[in-house]
């Protein structure tokens, strides 16, 4: 199977992490067709790539026939977001200038292990599955977790959070930083939608996968779309992420970004998962953390007070954001991906932006909760029949 990966990019500050990301596809246990680096708006980050990567067009490569035979998974293009600025464009950039079958797209400050792609490639077998997420483990800044961080609220820092089910199960929509999705997905519901995904520290932030996937259920409803635990990213999370302000910050901009959602797709689809991690996993994480503080472990009275405050954010900022829209306030645009054919390897690069215009692609994380949690989980990890999740 054919997987292009993309890693959509937008500031020299990330440029180890951006090395240690493509590395990390390069050395892939199941090649990758071709690592597209898409940079968002950014003309001397795209230049500086193109010298790093041999420009990534025909001379670092004789094209992806030529990749199958020899050195598969090492090629590399640098491309240009030829669409708006912001993160949904540059995927959908990088969706269109691909030529795999699947689109695999990691987070600009992860690092993939060696088997993600193997792990993802097995779920298609299954022809009725039109995508793929894995699970995304927390790199703190500081080494360690902050002990009033509750594990349910690691979606706040883009990462896969407390009550997941585990292995692989049937979910209403994959996060977007370990995610990969079968072309034909991109052909059956168009592309990402724009005005409701990351664009520098403007809100609303994130969802954009999770109205992918509600638009991609209901336009093919024979579809299944996957999480796998064992396919694994593991994601850097900065000191300024691990600040109390950041989540109050983040959960309310998600209930923003939910708002927009629902007035999509509606709320019944829209807050499907939500309704069951707030009324069965955040109960029992509140729990917990009394019993912890009762126990006189560390942090068990600040983790339920946090699960407290962001569910009271996220409701806050869901609030708002409906107001706002009665109003008539923030839409998103559902664009059809511009070329889906497998480009021409010769051909050049997409123009660069103008180099005046400043960067304004700083990332946000992914939201929460996310997953409908009717399984297909068999075995473990081998098979998928329906079941329900706990979440």
């Amino acid at each position: 199977m054919r997987i292009s990966v993309v890693i959509c990019v937008y500031t020299e500050e990330r440029w180890d992490d951006i090395l240690a990301a493509v590395d990390s596809v390069r050395t892939q246990s199941l090649p990758a067709q071709e690592t597209l680096l898409v940079v968002d708006h950014n003309a001397r980050l795209l230049r500086r790539l193109k010298d790093h990567y041999g420009d990534g067009g025909a001379d670092a490569a004789v094209g992806a026939e030529a990749d199958a035979d020899a050195g598969a998974g090492q090629r590399v293009r640098v491309i240009a977001n030829s669409g708006s600025r912001g993160l949904s464009s540059g995927r959908n950039t990088g969706i269109a200038v691909s030529c795999g079958e699947v689109i695999a797209f990691l987070d600009d400050d992860a690092v993939a292990e060696r088997d993600w792609l193997r792990h993802f490639a097995a779920a298609y077998a299954d022809p009725r599955v039109l995508a793929v997420g894995g699970r995304t483990v927390p790199v703190w800044a500081s080494r360690r977790r902050p002990v009033w961080f509750p594990e349910e609220f690691d979606w706040v820092v883009g990462c896969s959070y407390r009550g997941l089910p585990p292995g692989r199960v049937r979910v209403r929509n994959v996060l977007g930083g370990n995610a990969s999705f079968r072309r034909e997905a991109f052909d059956a519901a168009g592309g990402f939608a724009s005005g409701i995904g990351r664009d520098g520290d403007k809100r609303p932030l994130g969802c954009e996968e999770t109205e992918l996937c509600i638009r991609l259920a209901r336009a093919r409803p024979d579809a299944l779309l996957l999480i796998d635990d064992r396919a694994v990213i593991h994601h850097k999370v900065p000191a300024a992420r691990e600040r109390f302000g950041y989540f109050r910050s983040r959960t309310y901009a998600e209930g923003l970004s939910k708002a927009l959602v629902t007035r999509s797709v509606g709320a019944q689809a829209g807050l499907e998962t939500e309704r069951r991690y707030t009324t069965r996993v955040l109960p029992a994480g509140i729990a917990r953390g009394l019993r912890d503080a009762l126990l006189g472990r560390a942090g068990g009275a600040g983790r339920a007070g946090a699960i407290v405050a962001g569910v009271a954010a996220a409701a806050g900022g869901y609030l708002v954001g409906t107001a706002r829209a009665r109003r008539g306030g923030p839409r998103f645009t559902v664009a059809a991906v511009p070329d889906l054919s497998a480009p021409d390897p010769s051909a050049p690069d997409l123009s660069a932006p103008d180099p005046s215009a400043p960067s304004a692609h700083a990332r946000a994380d992914d939201g929460p909760a996310r997953s409908r949690h009717e399984s297909t989980h068999e075995s473990r990890h081998e098979s998928t029949s329906r079941r329900e999740g706990a979440a």
